[in-house]
């Protein structure tokens, strides 16, 4: 017979001996990353963060070139974010949205609302995350469907070199293989095109909906879509009788110059997937924004309703901090301001990165770039070099934390910094590419 483990009990635990350190490379698995290679060298470990910047924990300070992870939109530690959670922290910090509703979660609805045209997006579904805003637009449009008596509407286009997360309904529509192919036995049923003639080949009849990053693919090395397309894509739409769901998880929230990138060709979708932005990089919050048309549908008896939640929806801390983040937004003329840091960057791009031989291309699309790195003939690098991950990890002595896609190095900093850090970013970049690509 076969012993039953003992477990410790809780009222006698000792807190565990060593460092963060030890207790990271024994206990912990991170995100995207092979961790044989993680637990061989000594990862950076963040203590302190201020405005555009993060110290790790022997004292030196980094550039936040990512905005941690595409997130941070005005600073770490802004006075105005830091005071909205302390406020709400005076009423309480979460309560259950199922059957439920708080204050900080209703006005912040109505405000995402108001950010588009009347009698547009009048709804709003909150989540956490990126992933799970895709997942209940995919849920939405699905039963949509199913309700007003066309269950044949059941798949959904994507686009190559898309990516939307990495739950199983989100990873069906992504188009990066390195992300997708394992799991590809339980995804649904996706046709996936590279163009708008190939959406046109596409037969509508069973289509739920198509899905689009706007603008711009982020973890496809931030490739560009052509000036139009979008618009195209939202007429074949309407002419076929299909949804659009439009991700505006990376771009929304200012980054690409407006507040949202759908603005930049005049377009609607009938889903958009926001988060990351959304609370100004602090707390975990995502929203789908959809129709009254789509909305009404779901309503009449319990076979009617949507069963899809979370137990953090509508997460009231979440919540207030994003609706300061939108207030800043409002009152402290962040889009226009923009625009200059807009400029600036692509002038730096010209001056100290251009010239360089080892930079094939850089897509910049407002506030966020991708440097795609090559040999110096053109050709591309072997894969198991890693030239994008050395070029960040040589950056890092010039005061620059960021991440690459492949051999794509992203910068997309905090809107709150200064020109001279900017300077220092793009110089940071130039520094580990002549370190790192002169010497293969």
């Amino acid at each position: 017979m076969l012993s039953r483990p003992v477990f410790p009990c809780i009222e006698s635990f000792l807190a565990p001996q060593g460092t963060p350190l030890a207790w990271d490379r024994a206990h912990v698995w991170h995100p995207f990353t092979q961790m044989r290679d993680w637990c061989e060298t000594e990862p950076v470990m963040l203590v302190e963060a201020l405005g555009a910047s993060v110290r790790d924990s022997h004292g030196r300070w980094y550039l936040d070139g990512n905005a941690s992870i595409w997130t941070n939109l005005h600073g770490h530690r802004h006075p105005r974010l830091d005071a909205a959670v302390q406020r709400q922290l005076l009423h309480f910090a979460h309560t259950s949205f199922l059957g439920l509703t708080h204050p900080a979660a209703a006005q912040l609805s109505a405000e995402l609302v108001a950010l588009w045209p009347p009698n547009t997006l009048s709804r709003v579904f909150l989540s956490d995350n990126g992933s799970t805003a895709i997942e209940v637009a995919l849920k939405m449009a699905g039963q949509y469907w199913q309700l007003v008596g066309r269950p044949e509407k059941q798949r959904f286009v994507a686009f190559e070199g898309a990516y939307h997360g990495d739950t199983l309904g989100a990873s069906s529509l992504g188009g990066v293989a390195t992300f997708t192919q394992r799991f590809a036995a339980w995804h649904l049923p996706v046709d996936r095109v590279d163009s708008l003639a190939a959406l046109e080949a596409v037969s509508a009849g069973a289509v739920a909906a198509v899905v689009i990053e706007p603008l711009v693919q982020g973890a496809n090395q931030m490739r560009l879509w052509p000036a139009g397309l979008l618009a195209q894509v939202r007429e074949w739409c309407d002419r076929k009788g299909v949804f659009l769901i439009a991700d505006e998880v990376m771009t929304g929230f200012g980054r690409t110059g407006t507040l949202f990138a759908c603005e930049q060709e005049g377009v609607v979708p009938d889903f958009v997937a926001l988060a990351k932005g959304l609370t100004g990089g602090y707390m975990p919050l995502a929203a789908t924004l959809t129709t009254e048309r789509v909305f009404e549908a779901f309503l009449g008896g319990a076979e009617r309703t949507l069963y899809y939640g979370h137990s953090y929806a509508g997460h009231a801390l979440a919540c207030a901090v994003a609706l300061e983040n939108l207030a800043i937004f409002r009152e402290e003329g962040v889009l226009s301001r923009l625009q200059t840091q807009i400029q600036r960057m692509g002038a730096l791009f010209d001056q100290l990165l251009r010239p360089s031989p080892f930079v094939h291309e850089i897509r910049q699309c407002g506030f966020l770039a991708g440097i795609e790195l090559r040999a110096a003939d053109g050709a591309a690098f072997p894969a198991g070099l890693g030239m994008g991950a050395r070029v960040c990890v040589a950056a890092r002595k010039f005061g620059l934390l960021t991440r690459p896609v492949r051999d794509t190095v992203i910068l997309m900093p905090p809107y709150c910094i200064k020109d001279s850090e900017l300077d220092q970013a793009v110089r940071a970049i130039a520094a580990g590419i002549e370190e790192c690509c002169t010497k293969p």
